[in-house]
């Protein structure tokens, strides 16, 4: 394709857009948009075949779309309260359907008549604006008993469902407002779960930690990715610290000396202090003023104030220390990935067999001690374990009775 036909290909796009947006699809003629893209109509029918063959390549192709997804992933930065970020990322793609009103209704209320290739790039595009929040999910609610996927179609759909309410109607009392709206929501999903009925058992979530030859593979790994990917590795297993903890660390929030190496951690507006580890599980990883994270501090030549940065040399965020936790176990794993939520887990698990308390553990973790007693009963099924394979390697005296009968 010369760079010519390219350039009315594009233009034929964007005009396509502007009407869209402006007056609808169905409104819309082939006409209208070959005369604003300054080209002949047939030139239209050449390039696309029809208005649906162009409306297909607006969904694919267009900025309108493609953007989208790109700019919610941007524009939301997690906080780690759950109530909050579920929040702000409706309220960021309201904003998206509110800002092409004309276009929505007409995706939406036309779309049976549409072939069925465009209303396939129409549920494509829709799975890939759920995916920022899945993701987001995945690393806060690790134990939902909805898998994250399908708890971030369900709030795609509701806020889709209001859009279509709210920009088709003038009138109902579901809502007072789009805050009373967005309010609800936020309550809603912020436990990651539905409300449970009177009288329904709610069950502690099994903990599952890490079996120490895979962590250590696991800071292995990550070590060979680079200085920055260990220092994360490190936070995870050596402080229990969650993606969302980490993305959110700044370099004045570690306290640091040969007598101990400390964490200020802040999320949700809560403070609290948090030791790093020498040893995990057994193997230690240098000392208080050389280790990974003192050693990835070192390398820096900038004068960013993030303890972490991406790619763009902007705070790194949680979502993307959740696909560093993606490449590390790929080729350690043959089955399905361990939540990333997994290191922390280790590590309270780890500090209670090395006989830290509950109420202890709870000041660091910043875990409520009823979220810690599933964290209680696998140490002690751990210590049970251990104490069971110690007694097995003593030879018991032979009985003189079997003796005898061999």
């Amino acid at each position: 394709m010369t760079a010519k036909s390219s350039s009315t290909r594009d233009r034929l796009i964007q005009a396509a857009v502007e009407l869209f947006i402006s007056q609808g699809i169905g409104n819309t003629t082939t006409r209208q948009i070959a005369n604003l893209a300054e080209v002949n109509e047939v030139t239209l029918f050449r390039h696309f075949g029809n208005k649906y063959g162009l409306l297909l390549a607006v969904i694919e192709e267009s900025s309108v779309f493609i953007n989208l997804e790109k700019t919610l992933s941007q524009r939301f930065t997690p906080s780690g309260a759950r109530e909050t970020d579920s929040r702000e990322y409706a309220s960021y793609y309201l904003h998206s359907l509110e800002s092409m009103p004309e276009l929505f209704r007409s995706l939406i209320g036309e779309a049976d008549g549409y072939p069925e290739e465009n209303r396939r790039a129409i549920g494509k595009r829709f799975e890939e604006i759920a995916r920022p929040i899945a993701d987001y999910l995945a690393l806060t609610l690790p134990e939902s008993p909805i898998s994250p996927d399908r708890l971030a179609g369900l709030f795609i759909a509701l806020l889709t469902g209001y859009g279509a309410i709210v920009l088709t109607s003038e009138f109902h009392q579901l809502w007072r407002d789009r805050e009373d709206f967005l309010e609800s929501l936020a309550t809603l999903f912020a436990s990651g779960t539905f409300p449970k009925s009177d009288g329904a058992v709610e069950i502690s979530p099994d903990i599952l930690d890490l079996p120490a030859p895979l962590v250590h593979q696991i800071l292995q790994k990550a070590k060979k990715c680079g200085l920055q990917d260990f220092a994360i590795a490190y936070l995870l297993f050596g402080a229990g610290l969650s993606p969302v903890e980490i993305a959110s660390l700044q370099k004045f929030q570690q306290i640091c000396d040969k007598n101990q190496h400390i964490l200020q951690v802040k999320v949700a507006r809560q403070w609290r202090q948090v030791p790093v580890n020498q040893w995990i599980l057994g193997k230690r990883y240098g000392s208080y003023l050389n280790n990974p994270l003192t050693k990835w501090l070192k390398s820096r030549k900038d004068e960013n104030a993030a303890l972490f940065l991406n790619e763009e040399e902007k705070p790194i965020s949680a979502l993307a220390i959740q696909k560093c936790w993606q490449t590390w176990l790929e080729s350690l794993t043959t089955g399905e990935i361990p939540a990333i939520a997994r290191a922390q887990q280790t590590w309270c698990v780890e500090m209670l067999m090395r006989g830290m308390s509950l109420e202890n553990l709870s000041i660091l973790s910043g875990l409520a001690l009823e979220q810690l007693k599933p964290y209680a009963r696998r140490a002690k099924e751990k210590a049970a374990i251990e104490e069971a394979t110690r007694l097995d390697r003593k030879s018991p005296q032979p009985d003189r009775e079997q003796q005898a009968l061999e």
